[in-house]
């Protein structure tokens, strides 16, 4: 749905471009040191391509990404990372809540993680399992009851969206010039062009209205509105109307509480499975490790 894929890109897109900045735990000279790798981690192309990748879990309630190592320097440090399929993984069957890797060693549980190789975003959009929490789920009856407005509407287009043709013969016409006259019609549907004999006549008839013209737009857009405001707390970005500053400005606030929710969300994710492994690899186990924000200036 095109309008479903504009307002989650807006969402993804207000938080992945937001800075990134890198905060030491302390102004000691291990922590600088620690800290300063971490910056140089943030900085290398694709952490970006990372952030929209997790946020991806905005839709479907959780995102996966792989980390590929490269081990050729005298230090850990990712490669690449790969967004991987949701349907390679599935939740424990205890408490729902917990990624395992589909298997055949375990068709039903799946077998856990392996450990550092994985960023799992688990966003908490609502409260419950994290297989319910994705927008998607939210706007999907928006999105079914949309695609019956839009196939009537073009039913409705098909049949009144053109106007009536009519062919007139004379009484005393014969099998051949009654055929002749069809095809000429039926031409002027397709081709809008037909030749036919003078003594023939085609008139064009103005379709009659079956009930209020506009009413499946009206709906279309009521079911648009809705996706809008359960994806963004608002419509002001969306339906903006001119003169309104009051109104909007307050919807904007909304839709900003939202975007700084999810990038608290995504810091957290970022620093236990992306940050405290790179630590971890490089200089040990540590007792505080910095902190990766996501923030707006």
């Amino acid at each position: 749905d095109l309008h479903y894929a504009c307002e989650l890109s807006k969402r993804k897109l207000a938080v992945s471009r937001l800075p990134i900045t890198v905060e030491a735990y302390s102004d000691a000279a291990k922590d600088i040191e620690i800290a300063d790798s971490v910056r140089d981690l943030v900085r290398k192309p694709g952490f970006r391509n990372l952030a929209k990748d997790l946020l991806d879990a905005l839709g479907k309630g959780y995102s996966v990404c792989e980390i590929l190592w490269d081990r050729s320097g005298s230090r850990w440090k990712p490669k690449a990372y790969k967004w991987r399929d949701p349907r390679f993984f599935t939740f424990d069957q205890v408490s729902r809540s917990e990624i395992r890797l589909r298997d055949e060693a375990d068709l039903m549980e799946g077998i856990p993680l392996e450990p550092f190789c994985f960023i799992c975003h688990l966003p908490r959009i609502k409260s419950g399992i994290p297989i319910r929490g994705g927008i998607a789920r939210l706007s999907a009856w928006a999105w079914m009851c949309k695609g019956y407005t839009i196939k009537d509407w073009l039913a409705f287009a098909e049949v009144f969206g053109m106007p009536f043709r009519m062919g007139r013969y004379e009484p005393g016409a014969g099998e051949q010039d009654k055929a002749v006259l069809r095809m000429a019609v039926a031409n002027l549907g397709t081709d809008a062009a037909a030749i036919f004999p003078k003594t023939m006549d085609v008139e064009f008839v103005e379709a009659q209205k079956a009930g209020s013209t506009d009413f499946f737009q009206r709906l279309a857009d009521y079911l648009d509105a809705q996706v809008s405001r359960g994806i963004l707390g608002q419509t002001a970005t969306t339906q903006g109307t001119p003169g309104k500053l009051g109104n909007e400005e307050a919807q904007k606030e909304v839709r900003e509480d939202i975007r700084d929710d999810d990038a608290e969300q995504l810091e957290d994710t970022i620093n236990r499975d992306l940050v405290k492994p790179f630590v971890d690899l490089n200089f040990g186990p540590q007792e505080n490790y910095p902190v990766v924000q996501i923030r707006a200036s």
